[in-house]
């Protein structure tokens, strides 16, 4: 049973291994982006992030109406016509269109780095950096958090729903920097053999 743990340490430690894993995160992070970006086309997706957007002192610009957002949420899955017509008035789908081709760019950038150094590099620094942004919202956005509604559990440290969400990002972040490391690596050792 030892020789066979030890085979599996072995294994897992293998410089196969790590390259494997490496690749594994391109693709997660890609799809990440790729998949997020695409839902960013769609209504339902725009309107859903209204909350961070109208709260965040880097993007509320975007938005014509920043501050009346709150009164023009809706759920996931629900249609009101009226609300509708707010966003469209807010800018809400535009920029969240926008937003979704950017994603849609890193996703692509940081998937071609399984074939090409200098693409991936871009796609990592730029999945790195993304984070940064995204884990702003849990300081500027309200609804980051449990609101006081009569439980004991509200506020800090009680992320609500949009808080879960966000706080995944520390992932992205940190798979964006080991992708980062090993291409910094990969094109080193390049320049190594050219010379």
């Amino acid at each position: 049973m030892k020789k066979l743990y030890n085979a599996a340490l072995r294994l897992a430690a293998s410089q196969q291994s790590d390259q494997l894993g490496i690749a594994l995160m391109k693709v997660a992070i890609a799809v990440i982006f790729l998949w997020i970006g695409w839902l960013k086309f769609q209504p339902y997706e725009a309107d859903s992030i209204t909350v961070f957007v109208a709260n965040s002192p880097f993007m509320r610009f975007f938005y014509a109406h920043p501050a009346e957002y709150a009164a023009h949420l809706t759920k996931e899955g629900v249609l009101v016509p009226a609300q509708r017509v707010w966003q469209i008035a807010n800018n809400t789908y535009a920029f969240s269109n926008g937003l979704g081709s950017l994603e849609i760019l890193i996703g692509t950038l940081t998937l071609s780095g399984l074939f090409s150094k200098r693409l991936g590099m871009i796609g990592a620094v730029l999945a790195f950096l993304t984070p940064f942004v995204t884990l702003s919202f849990l300081v500027t956005t309200p609804e980051a958090w449990v609101p006081a509604l009569g439980d004991a559990q509200h506020g800090f440290p009680y992320l609500s729903g949009a808080g879960r969400l966000v706080i995944k990002d520390t992932a992205i972040l940190a798979g964006g920097w080991l992708i980062i490391v090993d291409t910094a690596r990969r094109m080193l050792a390049g320049q190594k053999h050219e010379a």
